[in-house]
């Protein structure tokens, strides 16, 4: 493995990968009346080169940063000497394959979320991880925001003391989704979509989950898009450990963001309770004396997590998790989530599934027992 630093990441589907080129690539715009320095998001990554089936998409991509290689052909990208990690923004139901050909060329890879949507793919994924020493991390963006790291940090200081229950939700209406990802609607599940941030945030704090319990139902939304899962989600967890946890979403609604912002994080600890907001950069938490405090990072932080914009695109958590892939593979240690914990937060999202489509509640472990295909032995 190199130890060059910068890392190059090779990034495949610039519809959503053209942030994380921005990101990293395109120094941070400085605070109002400051001069320009540059200075970037991840020191240790810069991206090298783009994949993309869409001529015009790698157009617009090249007009602002000519200095990659562009390509329509990814095995052409995988074959550089340059590119040590490979960014994968494709659709779902294409990631196993591309990083399946990421690890077969050497590679280390970072996965947007889902890392996968099939009990096929996952098994896929698994079997590869026991023959490669390349590493993944999951592209968990909700983790490398300001305000859920901020409430992570207090949460391992122990200023919450034991965690005794989390309730996350994700609500965002999608209509603009269904017309930028028309896929969306017929060959994937909400579940493993929107559900995948609140799920795995849980995850994150419960550890191991034994069971869940869930229902859904299609909004009027969906409905008029002819979108085949549930788009409506109501999810109850029981940890290995006993503890609880409830996830909520919403892909339908008419938003009220003064009321509810689009991804919340609740957490009650013995010693107090938190709240991490997004789209809003707000962290809430009780004081020891019981009084409450809150954090507003968003107009100090901005330009950083969204060049500016007030609520632009997601510029600064794509940064973070590539800049922190890119230090724990120069230090030879893992990152979180890696491909392990990607596919114990797969396990769960399944039996969100089979939980809705059953109306009972389902067990995640056989699940997990599943993609190790310890069920034939």
């Amino acid at each position: 493995m190199t130890t060059r630093t910068p890392l190059g990441i090779g990034i495949i589907g610039l519809q959503e990968g053209r942030t994380l080129l921005k990101a990293i690539n395109q120094p941070i715009p400085p605070p109002v009346g400051q001069p320009e320095t540059l200075t970037y998001r991840a020191p240790h990554a810069r991206a090298v080169a783009a994949c993309d089936l869409n001529a015009e998409r790698v157009s617009e991509a090249y007009a602002e940063d000519p200095s990659l290689f562009y390509t329509s052909d990814y095995s052409a990208m995988l074959r550089r000497d340059d590119v040590d990690i490979v960014a994968i923004y494709t659709p779902d139901a294409l990631h196993a394959d591309h990083i399946l050909q990421a690890f077969e060329a050497g590679k280390h890879v970072i996965c947007t979320k889902p890392l996968v949507n099939t009990l096929a793919d996952a098994q896929r994924l698994w079997a590869a991880s026991r023959q490669t020493d390349r590493k993944l991390l999951v592209g968990q963006s909700v983790r490398f925001f300001e305000s859920f790291r901020r409430q992570r940090a207090a949460y391992e200081a122990g200023e919450l003391g034991a965690l005794e229950l989390a309730d996350a939700h994700y609500i965002h209406r999608m209509d603009w989704y269904y017309r930028k990802s028309p896929w969306a609607a017929d060959a994937t599940d909400w579940v493993f979509l929107g559900m995948s941030h609140p799920i795995d945030v849980l995850c994150w704090y419960l550890g191991p989950i034994a069971e869940v319990s869930a229902f859904g139902s299609r909004s009027a939304l969906a409905q008029s898009f002819h979108v085949r899962s549930h788009d409506i989600c109501a999810v109850n967890l029981r940890a290995v450990d006993g503890r609880l946890g409830r996830a909520l979403g919403h892909y339908g609604l008419h938003e009220l963001p003064s009321a509810r912002n689009a991804l919340e994080l609740m957490l009650y600890g013995a010693d107090g309770t938190s709240l991490a907001q997004y789209h809003d950069m707000r962290y809430l938490y009780t004081r020891p004396d019981g009084t409450e405090a809150r954090e507003d990072m968003l107009y100090a932080r901005r330009g950083y997590y969204f060049n500016n914009d007030t609520h632009g695109m997601h510029y600064g958590e794509f940064a973070n998790y590539a800049e922190a892939f890119a230090c724990a593979i120069l230090e030879g240690r893992e990152a979180s989530p890696n491909l392990a914990e990607g596919l114990a937060v797969f396990a769960v999202m399944e039996a969100v599934r089979r939980s809705i489509a059953s109306g009972q509640p389902i067990a995640v472990p056989p699940i997990l027992a599943e993609i190790r295909g310890e069920q034939a032995q």
